[in-house]
């Protein structure tokens, strides 16, 4: 009985600890989506996606409101999104996006990471060419005609519409554009009365890497030291 309250405990403290960093990572967004376009989401996109994306993961309102808050203030910090590349064990290509207010620190963690997980923290452009940049939209399948609304949305920059699954694991429409095409598809699905439950720019990997099952935990491993860092907003990599 102790045993399995133990694994309950260390679950609910992991599921918080993923919690604590998802507000982590918005709230940086917020912050850098109203010093770049104001607090007023009716004229501002990109805070309108992180409205979603917070909404996404049950981050409670008055947290929004207060990161909001922060931002507009005086003494806010200007964060600044850097973008890592580098190569992980076994040859996997990782990308790490970042929001930082002290580059410095941020390079020499992310440096020290890639060395003790047997990778190699490449210079800007090394492996980001095997990644294309893409808006990712996870829509609630209900009411949705999924062969009818692609018919629809590929005039606004459309690429890919497929299935998924959300953050607790239900099924989701995911539908693909290019980063250029982000707001034209933002606004699209806004006219028709359609919100996304998350908005998301990812890195996707053009080819896969295997590693085998040993490979795969190393370079996981190393992906999970990276996540934790309080400066990483989000990590991607090729490993199939």
């Amino acid at each position: 009985m102790g045993r399995i309250f133990e694994v309950r405990k260390a679950t609910m403290f992991a599921r918080w600890d993923r919690m604590a960093k998802q507000f982590t990572r918005i709230g940086k967004e917020i912050a850098i989506a109203v010093k770049s376009g104001g607090p007023d989401p009716d004229t501002n996109p990109a805070l309108r996606r992180c409205f979603q994306n917070a909404k996404s993961v049950n981050m409670p309102k008055d947290r929004v409101e207060a990161a909001i808050k922060r931002a507009m203030g005086k003494e806010m910090e200007n964060y600044e999104e850097i973008l890592y590349e580098g190569y992980g064990p076994h040859g996997v290509a990782i990308l790490v996006e970042t929001a930082t207010d002290n580059h410095v620190r941020t390079v020499a963690n992310i440096k020290s990471y890639f060395n003790k997980g047997n990778g190699t923290l490449g210079n800007s452009g090394s492996v980001s060419f095997q990644f294309k940049k893409m808006g990712v939209f996870k829509l609630k399948p209900e009411g949705l005609d999924a062969e009818s609304l692609e018919l629809e949305l590929i005039d606004f920059g459309l690429e890919e519409l497929g299935e998924g699954s959300g953050e607790n694991g239900e099924e989701v429409l995911v539908l693909r554009c290019s980063f250029a095409d982000f707001g034209n598809l933002q606004k699209a699905l806004e006219e028709r009365g359609i919100t996304p439950l998350s908005a998301e720019i990812e890195w996707i990997p053009q080819n896969l890497v295997e590693a085998g099952e040993e490979g795969a935990q190393e370079v996981l491993k190393l992906v999970d030291r990276l996540e934790q860092d309080d400066d990483v907003q989000k990590v991607f990599h090729n490993l199939e």
